[in-house]
């Protein structure tokens, strides 16, 4: 049986419940208790000594690392498409995993952590690297309804949270119309789940 540990308001967790919720895989969900610090206690860290969220296991087997549960669920399910067997499409996925945990993270990610949740950063350069970004994803965007492939893949739902969460770390996407359509469309797919603080995203109308 899987077992899901979380926080629910993890962009991050988001990932893993996207996508066993997608897959039709039954899991049982275990809320961590960060204001108990629980993520830091003896018990959890013998299950991941990083003591960090989310932790998936499978029976004996602890998967850390959000990209990398999404790795692992995806193969579970190959026939679904979401972690194709070409090489050179599985390099894509890969490359935009990196970005999910890079880029990401220490952009569009790190605003939210800082206005949700009152954070220290670097605000000069969060907001450069989340415009940086922004500007890259509207032009794949543009060109392609989906990150890799022709298909929605592990890449997609890599980066969708902390994306949908954008508003709350003061980022406008109304300027980034390709991006707007990717949500809506995200959202529409079958076994689609939100979570607290994502909002629907409007379908673009073509003028």
């Amino acid at each position: 049986m899987l077992t899901l540990f979380e926080f629910g308001l993890s962009g991050n967790c988001h990932k893993a419940r996207l996508l066993l919720s997608m897959l039709g895989l039954p899991y049982t969900k275990h809320a961590v208790n960060g204001g108990l610090a629980e993520h830091k206690s003896a018990d959890y860290l013998q299950q991941h000594p990083m003591g960090q969220v989310p932790l998936l296991v499978d029976d004996n087997i602890r998967i850390w690392d959000s990209q990398a549960i999404l790795v692992y669920l995806a193969a579970k399910k190959p026939e679904l498409g979401f972690y194709p067997a070409e090489p050179e499409l599985q390099a894509q996925i890969q490359s935009w995993l990196s970005v999910a945990n890079n880029e990401l993270n220490r952009g569009p990610a790190l605003l939210r952590m800082h206005y949700k949740f009152g954070r220290v950063i670097d605000m000069d350069a969060a907001l450069a690297l989340s415009r940086q970004l922004l500007l890259v994803l509207e032009k794949k965007l543009q060109q392609d309804s989906w990150l890799v492939g022709t298909a929605v893949t592990i890449a997609d739902i890599a980066m969708y949270p902390y994306l949908a969460l954008a508003h709350e770390g003061q980022l406008d996407l109304t300027a980034y119309p390709a991006i707007t359509r990717w949500l809506h469309d995200f959202e529409s797919l079958p076994g689609y789940v939100v979570m607290p603080g994502i909002l629907p995203t409007p379908k673009q109308v073509s003028a």
